[in-house]
């Protein structure tokens, strides 16, 4: 789980507070206890353990119901979300999504999260979309520079979702769920190395994990100008390197070109 990454959201006039996928239940209650913050929400975007292997213990920690106490942290039961398509190999789901659906969160509507079907990486995948803030949790589907690997889905299913993603506003924050940056950089370079912007960010992104530092979260419009996997439909130079042709659709094109990065050493 070294290269995992969870987060927390925490609405202050109501204090709730989910986790986005749970791949290590210890860390998350240490920054919970740290900012007296209490669990009610667990958010899963996959079924893949690394992603759900904490939601039991996270649940039974920050589940409480003792009305003798007026402390409303007395009387919480976290509840676990995550995609309908997965929902017997979540554990401990309580209410299944699907795309489309609104899950309330916080105070006021405005803070409400949009489930949005982004299937390719597993068949039910998700992503949690928060408009009023312009942040999106997308899990494994979409990675700084990449996406995930197609492990139960087609090219047709991911490239959909991809290109659902692809329709945010430039301006969204974008949250995935590891620290694959690096090694991304380096295969984006080998299928667009014409690309100014992606040289300039390689030698970023270089930098920063030199020094240990994170290159999450990005941007949907930095993912839309570099990320190869959003710009496959796009760029000649893609293209020309993955050997697509002329008469290949665009899930077909994306399909050659996932096939590469995985047999690129």
């Amino acid at each position: 789980l070294d290269d995992n990454y969870g987060y927390l959201i925490h609405d202050e006039t109501t204090g709730q507070t989910a986790a986005i996928d749970t791949p290590c239940a210890k860390t998350y209650q240490t920054h919970l206890d740290r900012r007296g913050w209490t669990l009610t929400h667990i958010l899963n975007t996959h079924h893949h353990h690394d992603h759900t292997g904490g939601n039991q213990e996270l649940k039974e920690r920050n589940s409480h119901n003792n009305n003798s106490n007026n402390d409303s942290n007395s009387n919480n039961i976290v509840t676990i979300y995550g995609p309908a398509n997965e929902a017997d190999r979540i554990p401990g789901l309580d209410v299944a999504l699907g795309g489309g659906d609104t899950l309330p969160f916080g105070s006021s509507s405005s803070t409400s999260i949009a489930v949005m079907d982004v299937g390719g990486h597993t068949k039910g995948h998700i992503a949690f979309h928060i408009p009023s803030q312009n942040v999106v949790f997308v899990g494994d589907a979409l990675f700084a520079l990449g996406c995930g690997k197609m492990f139960e889905g087609t090219p047709e299913q991911f490239w959909k979702s991809l290109k659902a993603l692809r329709e945010l506003s430039d301006e969204t924050t974008v949250y995935c769920a590891h620290e694959y940056t690096s090694g991304n950089a380096k295969f984006a370079l080998s299928v667009e190395p014409g690309n100014t912007e992606l040289q300039t960010r390689a030698l970023q992104i270089r930098e920063a994990r030199s020094k240990g530092l994170p290159t999450v979260p990005t941007t949907m419009g930095l993912e839309k100008r570099t990320n190869p996997f959003l710009r496959v439909d796009i760029s000649d130079e893609i293209r020309d390197r993955v050997g697509i042709r002329g008469d290949d659709d665009e899930a077909t094109a994306f399909g050659k070109l996932r096939r590469a990065k995985d047999c690129f050493r």
